[in-house]
Order: structure tokens, then sequence, then C-alpha cells
């Protein structure tokens, strides 16, 4: 996979991170501010778009600014699955911090959080 291109649009503060440009894709919606760009049958990603990026990309008094993946919940099990593949690993994850917040024992809500842009970006 080639290096990732990265583009900021400032006047809508949208952060564009494409892995594989103008190849046919799958867009999942993590959250509001988050939308993953997939090819499904291929298991891989193909770019990722951040709205609201300068606010994401604050860090908050107590660490980095995490936003929970309320997107997952409307997901079949399978594509779910896949979803939190893809973004465990690279190159989703040097951007993208995957954690969780558990409010019980019995629930754990998928959080994510954006880490610093790669030097190169």
């Amino acid at each position: 996979m080639a290096t990732a291109e990265v583009k900021y649009d400032e006047t809508s503060d949208t952060l564009y991170v494409s892995f594989a440009p103008s190849e046919q894709a799958t867009g999942v919606e993590l959250s509001d501010h988050i939308l993953l760009r997939i090819n499904k049958a291929e298991r891989r990603v193909i770019g990722l778009t951040i709205f609201e990026y300068s606010l994401l990309a604050q860090e908050t008094e107590v660490g980095p600014r995490s936003v929970p993946l309320t997107g997952l919940a409307g997901l079949s099990g399978e594509l779910r699955e896949l979803v939190l593949d893809i973004a465990r690993r690279p190159p989703v994850s040097h951007f993208l911090q995957l954690s969780a917040y558990t409010p019980s024992s019995a629930e754990t809500i998928p959080i994510i959080s954006l880490r610093s842009l790669p030097a190169a970006a």
C-alpha cells in the first residue's frame, strides 16, 4: 500500500487521508466525526475522513479527546468485526487509536482518539 495522501480543508475543518486514491470503497460512519472507507472484499482500508478535525485534535485537560464509535451499533456483526480489525492495524492505527470505555463489566463501548499526524503528513 502506498504512502498515505493527507489533505486538510481549512474551510470545512476536514482532514482527508487516502491510502488508495480513486479506488472504489464502502463508507462506514464510525461516528458523526469519522468516516472510514474500506474495500470489504479485500478487507483493507481505502481512506479516512475526519470532520471537525481541529476540535478532535485538541487535547482535553485530562488527555486526548475520545469519540465513541456510535456508528458501529447499526452494523452487522461481521461488518463490525471487519471495521474494528481494520481500525486496530496499520495504516489506520497510525492515525487513530482504538480503545474502549467500560461503564460496567457487562458493557464495553469502543472509542477512538486521534494520534498526532505522522511526520510525512
